[in-house]
């Protein structure tokens, strides 16, 4: 599905749409969509304040709302990778019928927001406050992103249960990856130790990725393999321990997310 928005400013008329839309035909949530949307002035207060209610609840610390607008108003580059965000949940996952879904219950974009507050914080020096993010996020979402990590935009992580991503990875643009991925080190090595993921990787369910090796461009990693080598750019990569059975079978396998193999790749 094609996403109707590319901007920050297009998105927020999308989503106040659809919240007014939504409070019409299901009373239920009219109180709550209010909340996380229209009692807002836009999308980054919104989107800060929809972050702290699913991460701390109905008691956040006091200063908290007030540092992540303030983070969103000096880093308004922050707005467009949400925006690239959720056009590539829209673009890439079926289950994706409105982008107000996607924003209020799909997990694993509100898991990444959460991600590029805490990286924001550490990299100004707040690493407890960026550590507190990261913990709640596990706890909320199951999805462990160490705030140090490196990820662009455009990603997608569907479904997003059990999805771990350690201190020295790098995710590059316009990746997608299922649940219970790992991209994770090898033992009790320090320093660099974690995976480099180029652009327009596609990784399957239950994938481990362990160890400072490269997954090339464009590669594909079937569903539960363990990969412990570097992995070349426009092939799949399938097994325990993964080798290549083929080509990538599109020219950017995430967004095709075609993750059967055929029996020509066997």
């Amino acid at each position: 599905m094609t996403a109707e928005f590319t901007t920050v400013a297009e998105l927020w008329r999308l989503l106040r749409r659809d919240a007014g839309l939504l409070q019409t035909q299901e009373p239920v949530l009219a109180e709550f969509v209010a909340e996380r949307i229209l009692y807002h002035r836009d999308f980054a207060v919104a989107l800060g304040h929809h972050l702290i209610a699913e991460l701390y609840g109905a008691s956040p610390p006091v200063l908290l709302p007030a540092t992540i607008d303030q983070l969103y108003q000096q880093q308004p580059d922050l707005l467009d990778h949400a925006t690239r965000d959720l056009a590539a949940v829209m673009a890439r996952d079926p289950a994706a019928y409105a982008p107000l879904a996607v924003y209020l219950n799909f997990k694993g974009f509100q898991a990444l927001q959460a991600y590029r507050v805490s990286h924001r914080l550490w990299q100004q020096g707040r690493m407890m406050l960026a550590l507190d993010l990261q913990g709640r996020m596990a706890r909320c979402f199951a999805v462990d992103i160490h705030p140090a990590a490196q990820l662009g935009s455009g990603i997608m992580i569907d479904h997003a249960h059990g999805i771990v991503i350690g201190e020295t990875a790098v995710v590059e643009d316009d990746v997608s990856m299922l649940h219970s991925v790992t991209l994770g080190g090898t033992g009790k090595e320090t320093g660099d130790r974690h995976p480099k993921i180029r652009r327009g990787v596609m990784i399957g369910a239950g994938a481990k990725i362990l160890g400072n090796i490269e997954i090339g461009e464009c590669a594909r990693i079937a569903a539960g393999s363990v990969v412990v080598q570097p992995v070349p750019p426009h092939v799949t990569v399938a097994g325990v321990p993964a080798r290549v059975i083929g080509e990538a079978g599109a020219h950017t396998p995430a967004e095709d997310m075609d993750q059967l193999i055929t029996p020509s790749l066997q």
